[in-house]
C-alpha cells in the first residue's frame, strides 16, 4: 500500500512502557513489550476536551481500517477536570463517543509524564520495534498521520 503522502519518519527514541493498570475495551493491560511487530498509535486525550472529541472519528476509522494489518490504537486518558477522573464517567464517554479501541485510565499521570506530554490531544506513533517515529499535537494533519501509519505498517520486522 502506497502512503497517501510521503513522510519522513525520524527515530525519536525508545517509547516509554505503558504502566497503566486500569484498561477499558480490552481484557488485559497492554504493554509495548508485548506488542512487538505491531504499530501503536497512542492518543493522549481526555473526554471533556472538544479537540480530543474531534480526533476520535479518525482514530476509530484507522482502528477499523488497519487493526487487521497490525495497527493497535490506544487511548491514554489523562483527565483535566475532577469529573473526568471518575471511571464510570470515562466508561460512559467511551459509549457516547463510540470508541472501540483500548483505553487506559491515567489518573496518576504516569504515562502522560513518561511521554513528556503537555497538550490534549497528542498522538504518538510507535513502530514495530518500540520506537517513537511520529508525533502530532492537536487536530488536523489527518492525511499526514494516516500516511505515517501506512509507512510504519509497511516496514519490515524484525
Amino acid at each position: 500500500m502506497e502512503p497517501l503522502i510521503k513522510v519522513s519518519l525520524p527515530d525519536l527514541g525508545t517509547a516509554p512502557e505503558l504502566q497503566n493498570e486500569i484498561w477499558l475495551n480490552t481484557n488485559q493491560p497492554l504493554r509495548l513489550a508485548d506488542l512487538g511487530g505491531k504499530v501503536v498509535l497512542l492518543d493522549m486525550w481526555t473526554f471533556g476536551c472538544i479537540n480530543c472529541q474531534r480526533v476520535v472519528p479518525y482514530l476509530r476509522e484507522w482502528h477499523d481500517r488497519y487493526k487487521d494489518g497490525g495497527l493497535v490504537v490506544i487511548g491514554n486518558h489523562y483527565p483535566e477536570f475532577k469529573h473526568e477522573r471518575d471511571l464510570n464517567n470515562l466508561r460512559a464517554a467511551l459509549v457516547d463517543l463510540d470508541i472501540p479501541y483500548a483505553v487506559a485510565q491515567d489518573n496518576d499521570r504516569a504515562t502522560w509524564t513518561a511521554y513528556r506530554t503537555r497538550f490534549w490531544p497528542t498522538l504518538f506513533l510507535v513502530d514495530k520495534r518500540g520506537h517513537i517515529r511520529y508525533t502530532h499535537i492537536g487536530e488536523g494533519r489527518y492525511a499526514e498521520t494516516e500516511s505515517a501509519i501506512q509507512a510504519l505498517l509497511a516496514e519490515n520486522y524484525p
